[in-house]
């Protein structure tokens, strides 16, 4: 079974940038999709990216082209890299994984899909 340690969030200035990591340990990270989901002050849980075991990357179109998912398998860590940050984006970001092996879907957005949670990374975006 992996578990998951989310990592990188902190404070940041609008229009700035982050990278959160989530690394993974007690199972090799390339047997699974890794997605990352955040829940802002009051928000309902939501989906912002992911990456297959393949490395094929899925983003929630409200957010791309300002974040961007990357795996290191070799490192057992996944990536969100976070630019051009807004208040909007201030939440609790987490990432989660599903097994490959189990789903061959090619939709990562229902929160429900994912087995293994993280424990979460404060971002706040002010100034």
């Amino acid at each position: 079974e992996v578990q998951l340690q989310a990592s990188g969030g902190g404070l940041v200035q609008p229009g700035g940038s982050l990278r959160l990591s989530c690394t993974a340990s007690g199972s090799a990270l390339d047997r699974y999709h890794i997605g990352w989901l955040r829940q802002g002050p009051g928000k309902e849980r939501e989906w912002v990216s992911a990456v297959n075991v393949g490395g094929t990357t899925f983003y929630s179109d409200s957010l791309k082209g300002r974040f961007a998912v990357s795996r290191d398998n070799a490192k057992n860590t996944v990536y969100l890299q976070m630019n051009v940050l807004t208040p909007e984006d201030t939440a609790l970001y987490y990432c989660a994984a599903v097994s490959g092996e189990y789903y061959r879907g090619t939709t990562f957005s229902d929160p429900l899909l994912y087995d293994f949670w993280g424990q979460g990374t404060q971002v706040t975006v002010s100034s």
